[in-house]
């Protein structure tokens, strides 16, 4: 079945759209169903873990139904043996995630761009092309929200925060209920409900403050009596170390009211992509921090979209705004149907610079990329 089949949607508005992407640049390619699950435990986040759905080869080696395009995309590319940079992909099928309402079973279109060096530019050209092809299935209202975790990694860098404490935000950036909670734990209030369940402070509380090497070999000694050789991918070396980040986490949320306040303004910053440059320079100063590098770049890339026939008016900037992918790394962006009665957005996408590498590159590779969510395009279509 194809996607247009699965969505609704007219299926000569999908060759419309996938015309003009193949037009720009983008190559059509349709990676395998199967993907080797251990890259996307590894690299998706937590929401998407959860939603896998895992099967296993012949061999025993751990599976999955494909639950995105972008890492398949990327595999696809780097087994190419003529791959040059910079590319462009497309490509238009389903992705598979468990929910709770409907089939697990989602048709999506996208493309994606890796090796451009002209970031702003990039980041201009994919939103561009996504509005683009929105206006071809007839939607031209919809409303854009904007995001960009290199400014909330500048402003962490420039905290007197422990590594441990500035990596765990950085995770849970995009998440927003999650990281509020650990920032409150960081000025020393007390962990919610959820925290209790997922940290287990008398264990954790046993190993803060032993001497590293012993405390590794006791988890993984636990983890050896009880059978278990990994989980979600994970080693259990690299579960140890997880206890023990979580360890320095449960005991160390004390004395930093500062950063705490910092963070939590910042977080509260939302304004039109018009003002948002102000805003963010208000807010430099009175802190006292360095945003001159990432906010040079958010300037060129809202100048670059104007060039490109995106007014900036028509983008809302949110500081705590980030996608729930572990590879984004900085520049992100969703786009809503204007009326707001299709839950989800229509459009989600951004940067991820370090995934290619991360995948195996040898290189850095630059990218940036979008899918569409079919199945929510012909609500929004219909409504």
């Amino acid at each position: 079945m194809t996607a247009a089949q699965t969505s609704g949607l007219d299926p000569a508005k999908i060759d419309a759209v996938l015309e003009r992407f193949t037009a720009e640049g983008h190559t059509l390619v349709s990676p395998p169903i199967l993907q080797p699950a251990d890259v996307f435990l590894d690299l998706t986040g937590e929401d998407i873990r959860r939603r896998l759905f895992l099967t296993s080869g012949t061999d025993g080696a751990e599976l999955c139904l494909r639950p995105d395009f972008t890492i398949p995309v990327c595999r696809h590319h780097l087994a190419r043996a003529d791959a040059k940079l910079p590319a462009a992909y497309c490509y238009n099928g389903p992705v598979f995630r468990q929910r709770a309402d409907g089939l697990g079973e989602i048709p999506q279109l996208g493309a994606e761009s890796l090796g451009r060096s002209d970031t702003a530019q990039a980041d201009a050209d994919l939103l561009a092309l996504s509005v683009r092809a929105l206006e071809t299935f007839g939607l031209d209202d919809c409303s854009i929200r904007i995001g960009d975790e290199t400014l909330f990694a500048a402003i962490l860098e420039g905290l007197d925060l422990p590594a441990v404490w500035r990596r765990r935000l950085r995770d849970l950036f995009g998440e927003t209920g999650r990281l509020a909670d650990a920032i409150g734990r960081m000025a020393g209030g007390s962990a919610s409900n959820d925290d209790s369940r997922d940290v287990r402070l008398g264990f954790l509380s046993a190993l803060e403050g032993a001497d590293p090497e012993a405390a590794h070999a006791v988890v993984e000694d636990l983890l050896s009596i009880a059978g278990i050789s990994a989980v979600g991918g994970r080693t259990p070396g690299e579960i140890a170390d997880r206890f023990l980040e979580q360890a320095a986490l449960s005991s160390g949320a004390r004395g930093h009211d500062k950063a705490a306040e910092t963070l939590s303004a910042y977080l509260a910053l939302k304004s039109d992509a018009v003002a948002a440059p102000g805003v963010l320079r208000d807010f430099s100063k009175e802190y006292g921090l360095g945003l001159d590098t990432p906010l040079a770049a958010f300037e060129q890339r809202l100048a670059a979209l104007d060039a490109g026939g995106i007014d900036p008016s028509r983008l809302s900037f949110a500081a705590d705004f980030g996608r729930r992918l572990d590879y984004y790394s900085g520049f992100v962006f969703e786009i809503h149907a204007a009326s707001g009665t299709v839950e989800g957005p229509l459009v989600g996408g951004g940067r991820y610079d370090k995934l290619v590498t991360l995948l195996g590159s040898e290189q850095d590779v630059p990218a940036i990329g979008f899918s569409m969510w079919l199945d929510r395009i012909a609500l929004s279509v219909k409504g």
